[in-house]
């Protein structure tokens, strides 16, 4: 495991904002939450205040297109569906990942993998959907993706910077917000090395507050009932974009702000800075940050580019998880690897592996989670799972008890029917230990 980030931690955790929403927690007596004379924004801000003083932060690693479980977590060497990837020893004694990963297998000590992943979605927008929202896709209902449902949840509504930010990617089958609103759409970031995209002002500070108060009072006098939730999510919009443009926290974007050690630990690709991207906004306050990366999607030349794709990954992610640690982060960051499914046991004529929901890979760290075990396997050559199946509900149960939410919370669809965070599943307590 790289050491050089080791003596670079900055353990300034106290912030303003944690001090703001202390501060809020200490002046709002308990007689007047039961008693209900609090506006729904400061329920709103207890509630999330109440939650986040609990400090559960979530960092998703998307592979997009569908790892294989073969070259990554669950290589198969004595076996024909294994193909040519070999296995290698871990930090954990009897636990063994693929080779192509070997600063991860360093850190296995802080990762839970779960080989038992089953599902029943086998196109990639379906597929994507159900893995970011814990449901299947229907006509009329467009469910919040996970970064929403949490950041709705436990986001800090004091944040300068916005509570749900996603790096990269295509976004195929990820809702957003959904139902929840626009509000909770996540702040999409395409090149982790640049700042975010018309955040630079155009004009002095004094003259771009002028022109918001014009915008606010022209669309003020838009009374018409059909347009005011238009009006009034633009003028959120609007708020959020400009609290966010004149903050200082801003500077939580400019990762040439670390030193260079730290770029040189993590890696020099675009993956290895959306990681120390996402490392520097959990730190400033963020509650999710989704990192995508790919493509997965290897139904040819499976075991070349799937060795690319880890070669990509693995120090990043591997930095990541030591780095978090480090700066006392990870008992309270729950770290995400996984994609929409596997890839088939069987190697097509194009040396690829096709789509594959029977069995596949989850791997998670921190808040709570207990590292250095596995969850779960397949019988011999991975076509079906023979101990431990872990469905989506069930994976998604596990992940609000890591962050400390209420699955059976409920929100109201536009279709009029109350909606869990989860329907069905159980928890999977041995990933906690």
């Amino acid at each position: 495991m790289p050491t050089e980030i080791h003596h670079l931690v900055d353990l300034s955790l106290q912030r303003h904002r944690v001090s703001r929403r202390r501060d809020f927690l200490r002046a709002v007596s308990a007689s007047a939450i039961a008693a209900g004379s609090l506006s729904w924004r400061e329920r709103m801000t207890a509630e999330a205040a109440r939650l986040r003083q609990q400090g559960r932060a979530c960092i998703l690693l998307w592979m997009r297109g569908g790892p294989s479980q073969f070259e990554t977590f669950s290589p198969q060497p004595d076996h024909p569906h294994g193909g040519e990837t070999r296995a290698i020893s871990t930090s954990v004694p009897g636990i063994q990942i693929a080779e192509y990963l070997p600063e991860t297998a360093r850190s296995m000590q802080e990762i839970c993998l779960i080989r038992s992943m089953t599902s029943k979605e086998g196109s990639h927008q379906r597929a994507s959907y159900l893995l970011h929202t814990g449901y299947v896709p229907t006509a009329g209902v467009r469910n919040p993706t996970l970064g929403s449902l949490v950041s709705e949840r436990i986001g800090d509504v004091d944040n300068d910077l916005p509570n749900f930010v996603r790096i990269g990617g295509r976004g195929r089958g990820n809702t957003g917000g959904g139902f929840l609103g626009i509000e909770y759409d996540p702040l999409v970031l395409n090149d982790p090395q640049q700042q975010p995209d018309n955040t630079t002002l155009l004009t002095g500070k004094s003259q771009y507050q002028k022109r918001l108060r014009l915008l606010k009072r022209l669309e003020d006098q838009h009374h018409q009932e059909s347009i005011k939730q238009l009006v009034s999510d633009h003028q959120g919009l609007y708020e959020r974009a400009s609290r966010l443009v004149l903050s200082p926290e801003m500077k939580a974007f400019d990762i040439s702000q670390e030193p260079e050690q730290v770029h040189k630990a993590y890696g020099d690709s675009k993956f290895s800075s959306a990681c120390l991207l996402a490392r520097r906004l959990i730190e400033s306050g963020v509650t999710f940050v989704e990192v995508d990366h790919g493509n997965w999607d290897t139904h040819d030349d499976n075991f070349e580019r799937s060795r690319e794709l880890c070669n990509e990954m693995d120090r990043a992610y591997s930095v990541l998880l030591h780095d978090l640690k480090q700066r006392g982060l990870l008992d309270r960051t729950l770290v995400i690897w996984m994609g929409e499914f596997g890839r088939s046991p069987r190697i097509n004529a194009r040396a690829g592996r096709d789509h594959f929901t029977k069995a596949f890979n989850v791997a998670l760290a921190g808040a709570g989670v207990r590292g250095g075990q596995v969850i779960g396997e397949t019988e011999t050559g991975g076509e079906e799972v023979s101990d431990h199946p872990v469905s989506v509900p069930d994976l998604f149960r596990t992940f609000c008890h890591a962050l400390k939410i209420d699955p059976e919370h409920e929100r109201m669809s536009p279709i009029g029917r109350p909606i869990k965070i989860v329907e069905q599943g159980q928890v999977v307590p041995e990933i906690f230990g």
